[in-house]
């Protein structure tokens, strides 16, 4: 699958930002601080996104799953 796939319901990041697409997801990983992305909860959350990237089906959802628990492991969320 295109790394352009959409997640079934976007991933709110806060009121104003959400993430759509895995793209998005990885976009927003890339810009955290690199000590941040080698965290467990974010690396599972890139893990996922790269199965979903290659696979698709299922690990779209797992990937969306993955980045609301990174999101809420690291308090992100507003």
């Amino acid at each position: 699958m295109p790394w352009s796939t959409a997640f079934d319901d976007p991933v709110r990041v806060s009121n104003k930002h959400k993430l759509l697409t895995l793209q998005d997801a990885a976009d927003y990983i890339m810009q955290l601080p690199h000590d941040a992305q080698h965290e467990a909860h974010w690396q599972t959350a890139i893990e996922t996104l790269i199965n979903a990237a290659e696979t698709g089906g299922g690990w779209v959802m797992f990937a969306r799953i993955a980045m609301l628990r990174a999101l809420n492991a690291d308090g992100s969320r507003g």
